[in-house]
């Protein structure tokens, strides 16, 4: 996937991408991620602004985040354009990257997690729980790695009591 090219009709919502995250998701877990009755780009546009959060990134020594869907962004503040630069270890404060490093370690072994919880922070520094998040390896049709992928619906900003990403909330 280019870097910068941010979903969008121009580019199908990177579809290919989104093929990637969908068929690993059903692969591992026997559940779609979005609507499997969808079209390829559909489904691809459907997840990008989907109301819960769906980022992945790729294989390197020390990954970055190669994909965020809009609800990622404004979770963690940052344009589209600054996440996918962005090394994924960087979303959980130092504190937590050792927490992090063991989580990644038992979802490459075992293929996939779910109800993970633990705490990242936002650009500003807002710091904030996630709950409920299925963390999965993601393949190509060939299994052929080719990262790791996030997903939750939950989260608490810690300084705050309200709760976002609930179904009947739009985050």
């Amino acid at each position: 996937m280019e870097q910068g090219s941010e979903p969008s009709p121009a580019n199908d919502y990177l579809a290919d991408h989104v093929d990637g995250l969908r068929y690993s998701f059903r692969d591992l877990l026997g559940e779609d991620l979005i609507d499997p009755a969808l079209s390829r780009v559909a489904a691809a546009q459907a997840l990008y602004e989907a109301p819960f959060v769906v980022m992945s990134h790729g294989t390197e020594a020390d990954p970055v985040f190669n994909y965020a869907n809009r609800t990622a962004q404004r979770l963690f503040e940052m344009p589209w354009a600054e996440f996918i630069t962005l090394p994924s270890r960087l979303s959980a404060e130092r504190p937590n990257q050792a927490e992090r490093a063991r989580l990644l370690a038992a979802v490459t072994a075992q293929g996939f997690i779910r109800d993970y919880a633990g705490v990242r922070i936002a650009r500003s520094g807002q710091r904030f729980a996630i709950r409920e998040a299925t963390v999965w390896m993601v393949t190509d049709r060939a299994g052929t790695p080719a990262g790791q992928a996030a997903m939750f619906h939950h989260w608490q900003y810690l300084d705050d009591a309200d709760t976002h990403g609930r179904a009947d909330l739009a985050p």
